[in-house]
């Protein structure tokens, strides 16, 4: 390898991020650049930053500042450096490039130009860049899991949201070059598929001239990797050809990550999705009836500005009725550069914080119901952990997504990365407790 300096990323922010990072680890390694997960012992940190809401930027700027303290040579990368590029590198001495979101693929050259004494800004002012199967890629996730990228950027302007200036419109992938990274995914022995895009309900609107999510679907059913699931999916975009698919491809699982953000019409008027407030109880008790093994999860965002207690009591209303297999809730973060950075009316913090707390006390028990539903059930688990002090096996079984929704602890031996039958013994809140089902001795003779 020559005298090439070692590096090492610190990653941050969402899976979609997760992604950029595999393919800056994966271009550096295929340059001949030794990569080490201990930041101590590298010479430069590439830190893969989250910009979407203020919690995510305060962490940002702690990891950037730890890191400048620690006299390392810091690469911010990702949405922070696509956001904030001048102020960085004003502000960080330490920092000796910014990369945007549509210019990871330039890493090995950025780093080229700094270890002959450049100082590199490499942000496109509009996003264009979209990784393909043929991008080097190393994985950070577990044996068994893989996030798959099937289109980047979005072409919807919702008023809080930062995303579509930092990673420009939606490009979609063709569903070839899906389908291949696909099969090499398979290759590696992933278990579970994870599609994401910021609307994967929208894919391949801006390639084909119309939605082809349900062609996507049924291609990689076809595809030897036992568990597909994907994320983001808008309501609109679940039209019939898509829920039959679901319902017709066995790998896919019925897992419907449905971002609603509110259920007032008001209150999505204001947050630029009028469209939704029109649609969401008929469509959400259509998915149940065409896809009565559905799997729902949402996030809402409360406190937006001009939410009123009105407002909020039929969000309350709004989810004790459908009864939601999974909710996230946060606090409006207002957005410098977004349209509801200005607006009036604003709620202030505490108000939105108590009425965080009392949406997820009402959600909970609908959860727990949900699990105990589970319990006495044998279900199909993925394995993906250890705890090395009790020798339980910890998992997911398919109505749970990795980092966002529980866990199954598993007594029993299972292989990590493997998928075994578990029958499920007990349910809190988030997380199911289980045994691994004995495989059927093979009698002789």
């Amino acid at each position: 390898m020559g005298n090439k300096p070692t590096i090492a990323i610190s990653h941050l922010g969402c899976e979609k991020n997760r992604i950029d990072t595999e393919h800056i680890l994966g271009l550096l390694v295929q340059a001949g650049y030794p990569v080490d997960s201990n930041e101590d012992l590298a010479e430069y940190v590439i830190v893969n930053t989250c910009s979407f809401i203020e919690a995510a930027r305060t962490e940002s700027v702690r990891t950037l500042v730890e890191l400048a303290e620690a006299n390392k040579k810091i690469v911010i990368a990702g949405c922070m450096a696509q956001h904030f590029q001048e102020k960085l590198l004003a502000e960080l001495p330490e920092a000796v490039a910014v990369v945007g979101t549509g210019d990871y693929q330039n890493i090995v050259e950025v780093i080229e130009r700094v270890e002959a004494g450049e100082r590199v800004k490499a942000v496109s002012a509009e996003p264009t860049y979209i990784a393909d199967e043929t991008t080097p890629r190393y994985r950070t996730t577990s044996e068994g899991v893989a996030y798959l990228r099937v289109a980047e950027g979005c072409n919807y302007r919702c008023a809080f949201c930062i995303i579509p200036y930092l990673r420009g419109n939606q490009r979609s992938r063709t569903i070839e070059s899906i389908v291949a990274e696909a099969e090499q995914l398979a290759s590696q022995g992933v278990q579970e598929l994870i599609l994401i895009s910021q609307i994967t309900t929208n894919y391949g609107v801006d390639l084909y001239g119309e939605p082809k999510l349900a062609e996507l679907l049924r291609a990689l059913g076809k595809v030897d990797i036992p568990w597909i699931r994907m994320h983001y999916a808008y309501p609109t975009g679940l039209t019939e050809p898509v829920m039959a698919a679901i319902q017709e491809t066995p790998n896919v699982l019925p897992y419907l990550d449905l971002p609603l953000q509110h259920s007032h019409p008001e209150v999505l008027r204001a947050m630029n999705r009028p469209w939704q407030g029109r649609v969401n109880d008929q469509i959400i008790d259509h998915i149940k009836t065409a896809l009565p093994n559905a799997v729902l999860r949402t996030t809402f965002i409360v406190g937006f500005p001009g939410e009123t207690e009105q407002h909020f009591n039929h969000l309350l209303q709004f989810v004790q009725h459908h009864e939601f297999d999974h909710v996230g809730v946060f606090t409006f973060s207002p957005e410098e550069g977004t349209p509801a950075y200005n607006l009036p009316n604003s709620v202030p913090q505490a108000v939105m914080e108590e009425r965080r707390q009392t949406l997820m006390a009402v959600q909970q028990p609908i959860t727990l119901k949900k699990n105990q539903g589970e319990v006495g059930k044998i279900v199909d688990v993925l394995i993906e952990q250890e705890n090395p002090s009790t020798g339980k096996q910890i998992g997911r079984s398919a109505r749970f997504a990795p980092e966002v929704d529980g866990l199954v602890y598993v007594q029993g031996e299972a292989p990590l990365g493997t998928i075994v039958e578990v029958e499920i013994t007990d349910a809190g809140i988030y997380d199911l407790y289980g045994s691994v089902v004995p495989s059927p001795l093979l009698v002789v003779g």
